[in-house]
């Protein structure tokens, strides 16, 4: 049991350390606006990507439509 503990003490100290050291951008905490705005933009980016793919789904039937037209005169 006191292996575990200590162990576990060891760990705990090391990863503050870690963390410190690291090359990562520091935490800015943001406002719920900031939230919301945020998801609002990554929501049209979505639906813009989606309406691209419509937009090339509906090239593809118009041309398989008229090949079809083709096959049955």
């Amino acid at each position: 049991m006191n292996a575990q503990k200590t162990g576990s003490a060891t760990t705990q100290a090391a990863a503050p350390a870690a963390t410190s050291t690291s090359s990562r951008k520091t935490w800015i905490k943001k406002t719920p606006v900031e939230i919301v705005l945020e998801q609002i933009g990554k929501q049209e980016e979505k639906v813009a990507g989606m309406r691209k793919e419509l937009a090339r789904e509906e090239k593809e039937l118009a041309k398989l439509q008229q090949a079809k037209k083709v096959l049955e005169a």
